[in-house]
């Protein structure tokens, strides 16, 4: 599993491979144009520790990194994802601390209002598996990486607010 991240677009200038993760590539390269995923999934993040921006990359490549996210030139942490092929099972909570009638997810859920009528959600735990969970319905708008543990507040997951869309497994392995 690994991703070569490059300073120009179509795979130019300077490149630096990654295997694991890694909390703060800005030693590495000054910018980010395009990158080349060689086999697993990344998370890529555009602040260093895991923070900013998040942006989901499979297997593939990427020759126009900017282009394609919307996002800045800036990559300064990625997550590797593990490969998981086991069950998948989410707890929502409307409010903070794991607060309020909890929720279960065991399967994608392209809209939240829809299934659970509400879409404003505090807390989390994720009991099993990866998941990326959105802002806007249709796994649409700025994403958000989960692994397995407690997550006791938006802020938690990187959210800037306690909206959530919609929610999918990580399964492109």
């Amino acid at each position: 599993l690994f991703i070569i991240f490059y300073e120009e677009r179509n795979f130019g200038g300077r490149y630096h491979e990654c295997m694991s993760d890694c909390a703060d590539l800005h030693s590495y390269f000054s910018r980010c144009h395009s990158c080349r995923v060689e086999s697993g999934c990344f998370m890529v993040y555009d602040r260093s520790n895991y923070m900013g921006n998040q942006y989901f990359f499979r297997s593939g490549e990427y020759p126009d990194y900017m282009g394609m996210t919307g996002f800045s030139d800036c990559i300064r942490s990625c997550r590797m994802i593990p490969m998981y092929h086991g069950s998948y099972r989410m707890r929502i909570y409307p409010h903070a601390d794991m607060g309020g009638q909890m929720m279960e997810l065991m399967d994608d859920c392209p809209n939240m209002m829809e299934r659970f009528h509400m879409s404003d959600f505090n807390s989390c735990h994720v009991m099993d598996g990866h998941w990326l969970m959105y802002d806007q319905a249709n796994y649409r708008g700025r994403m958000h990486y989960l692994r397995p543990g407690h997550y006791r507040r938006f802020s938690d997951w990187g959210g800037m607010g306690p909206r959530i869309g919609s929610i999918r497994r990580i399964m492109e392995f």
